[in-house]
Order: C-alpha cells, then sequence, then structure tokens
C-alpha cells in the first residue's frame, strides 16, 4: 500500500509540481486548500482534496483540520507549499513520531520570513544584503533621508504593503502601520532562486529572472546560468543556518555586480518549476541520497493566465507589447502535460475565485491568491516597543 503525502495548499502551480512528482514517486497525494476548488483539484496525481478553514481568519480552527485530515487519511508526510506554511508549520508539536513534515521548524520558518530577523542573521555571517532598519528607529530616519528606499511590513507576501520611496520623503507615522522595514533601495539586476537543502547542504539550486510581472509576481521567468557568485552566497546561508527543505531568495546586484539579498522566503517559489520531477521527489523523499537537481531543457516558462492577461493589457496600454507578447508566445507553461492535462484546461474554472478577487479588488494574481494565506503581524501602536 502506498505512502500518504499531505500538500498544505493545491491553488498554485508550484503546489501542482510537488504533486505530480511525488504521485510518481508512488505516493498517494491528497491536498488541504482553504478554496472549494484549485488547481490541484482536477490533477490525476491528487487522489483527493479536503476544504480547510483559512488560516489567517481562524488559525485553530485550520490547524485543527489538518490534524483531523493527518489522521483520517494515515498521513506519514506533510509538505507545506507556499505562504502557508507559516501556520502549517505550527502543527510539528501535535504530530506523532510516524509523520514527517517536510520543513524547517515553525520558529526557523518565521525568523527567516521575517524581513528584518533574516537580514540580521545574514549580517552576523557575514552575507551580503543591503542596509536595513526597523521603521522608528534612529537608523531607518537616516537612510530615509540619504538616499531611495523602500518600506515594507516585515511580513509581506507578494508585494503587499511594498512602497518605494524617493530620498528625503517623509516616512509614515509608526503606529498605522504593522511593523515595516526601511531598505535601502538598489538599482541594480533583480533575480531570484529557489533551492532545496539537506541539513545544512544544497542539493541544487535554480536562479532566475522575471520575464514577465504581474505587479510585483514574476508571471512569466527565465532560467539563468552560470550565478555562481549568488550559488555561493546560498550554499553559505544554509551551512550557517542547518537548513533541510525548500528555501528562495530575492537578490539585487549592487554597483560592482555583486549579489544581496533582500528577502528570503522559507518555501518553494516559481524557481521549482524547472526541476525534473523525478528530482524533486528525491530532495523531498530521500534527500540524503540527493545531490543535485536536474533542469527541464526549457529556459522560459509562464503561468498561461497572468502571463496572457499582462500580454493583453500591454497591447491596449501600448506598453512594451512586442516584447511582452515575444514572451507570451515562446514560454512554456509550467501547467500543462500531456499525461496530464486537465490544471490547465479547466484552470478558468479553478482559479476563478482568483481571478474574481483581482478583477474586483484590483489586485495582481500574486495578491489575489495569497490573501487567506498570508500571515500578518498587527499594526504596532506609538508607544508600543519596537524590538
Amino acid at each position: 500500500m502506498s505512502k500518504t503525502a499531505l500538500l498544505t495548499l493545491g491553488r498554485l502551480p508550484k503546489a501542482l509540481d510537488i504533486a505530480q512528482a511525488l504521485s510518481l514517486a508512488g505516493w498517494r497525494v491528497i491536498v488541504a486548500e482553504p478554496f472549494a476548488w484549485h488547481l490541484c483539484r482536477v490533477s490525476r496525481h491528487v487522489a483527493t482534496s479536503y476544504q480547510t478553514s483559512a488560516p489567517n481568519s481562524d488559525q485553530q480552527a485550520y490547524l485543527e483540520d489538518l490534524m483531523r485530515i493527518i489522521e483520517q487519511e494515515n498521513v506519514s508526510l506533510v509538505v507545506p507549499v507556499s505562504e502557508e506554511c507559516l501556520h502549517a508549520t505550527m502543527i510539528e508539536d501535535r504530530l506523532g513520531d510516524g509523520v514527517k513534515v517536510y520543513s524547517m521548524s515553525h520558529a526557523a520558518v518565521r525568523q527567516y520570513h521575517d524581513k528584518l530577523r533574516f537580514i540580521r542573521f545574514a549580517e552576523e555571517h557575514g552575507l551580503g544584503v543591503p542596509q536595513t532598519h526597523l521603521l522608528g528607529s534612529e537608523e531607518a530616519a537616516q537612510l530615509a533621508a540619504n538616499q531611495d528606499y523602500i518600506l515594507k511590513p516585515v511580513s509581506t507576501c507578494s508585494g503587499q504593503g511594498l512602497e518605494i520611496c524617493a530620498a528625503g520623503a517623509s516616512l509614515p507615522e509608526l503606529y498605522t502601520r504593522a511593523p515595516t522595514v526601511v531598505q535601502a533601495c538598489l538599482k541594480g539586476a533583480h533575480k531570484s532562486t529557489f533551492s532545496m537543502a539537506h541539513e545544512g547542504r544544497v542539493i541544487g539550486t535554480v536562479v532566475y529572472e522575471a520575464a514577465l510581472l504581474s505587479g510585483t509576481v514574476a508571471a512569466a521567468f527565465r532560467r539563468l546560468e552560470g550565478e555562481t557568485l549568488i550559488e555561493s552566497w546560498i550554499e553559505r546561508f544554509v551551512l550557517a543556518s542547518g537548513y533541510s527543505g525548500m528555501v528562495s531568495f530575492d537578490f539585487i546586484e549592487d554597483d560592482d555586480g555583486a549579489p544581496l539579498a533582500i528577502e528570503c522566503n522559507p518555501r518553494a517559489t516559481s524557481g521549482i518549476h524547472f526541476v525534473e520531477k523525478q528530482d524533486i521527489a528525491g530532495a523531498i523523499l530521500a534527500p540524503e541520497k540527493q545531490y543535485s537537481l536536474k533542469t527541464k531543457p526549457a529556459e522560459l516558462m509562464h503561468q498561461f493566465f497572468p502571463s496572457l492577461t499582462e500580454t493583453q493589457m500591454a497591447a491596449f496600454r501600448r506598453d512594451d507589447f512586442a516584447r511582452k507578447f515575444s514572451v507570451f508566445r515562446k514560454a512554456k507553461d509550467v501547467n500543462f502535460s500531456w499525461g496530464d492535462p486537465l490544471p490547465l484546461w479547466l484552470q478558468p474554472f479553478t482559479a476563478w475565485t482568483i481571478m474574481k478577487r483581482s478583477m474586483q479588488n484590483g489586485e495582481s494574481f500574486g495578491e489575489a491568491s495569497t490573501f487567506d494565506i498570508a500571515w500578518f503581524d498587527e499594526p504596532v501602536s506609538d508607544t508600543q516597543e519596537i524590538a
């Protein structure tokens, strides 16, 4: 009898990659998801799906839902996928010995997700990062006065709450904000990564850049080769942290071309689409035996509908339409395979909740797909100590 793996999200293409990888490796895959209909539900590689409470609406109910599914389905492996990992990893203390969570601990995930605590960890280990300070500090005020800067909540995802400000622009009042960082705004090339690691050893890394953006989130991505400085940075981070699991970073190059990490995502990102399914499964199921990640031949991939939307909007705005159409035409879709065609063919139906919210609220696809699973911090009062 095959073992059962539980994915704690099913709406995103990276979840489909993981589901297909584990299924092809002989595992029975089930999905827990706040949406009734989602991308993975129609995949032939998913045995069944359960609708759960939304974690940032009722976290306790969400955790109870996960535990009920784990017990009912005799789950032996739990794989957090995206932003919901900050909630899902809280079940670690409730699980029996026979259940493994493919992730760092909840405390570690929170530390590296936090936009300030991650920066401080990197600084302590001599890793290149931009100047970053907490809103409300004298250092933040000085940084904002002297150069262009970025404001972003310490727990932001999908670019929510991010603002780019000119040098000298007034900082917002502290009490109107969740804990927020003020970070130097760099002008160099922006590159992203996806890695899988085991006990402080990098199994493999994919470096990529956005070819089309939906808001601040990539809808199409181009794989990059020869990024030895970035790969070395990641190896040093993984060794220093003893990291195990999936981890991703965003980098911006400084004036000398050195990569500076602006934030860490302790979970899967779009770079996973470039990795062959067999190696995804190997890195999850037997990481001690996996020493590389083989990449697919495709160097340009996209999420079809967000990419189509951005290309169509460019035509109406006459905004770089020729380049965007070229990317759209050449890119390989991340969701489609002849052996599992329904996720792409039925996506207008399974992704309707995301598309409807995006259209009604003017949100990017990234924002609309994470509104109910993101981890948010409460605003800081004007009398509350910041630490």
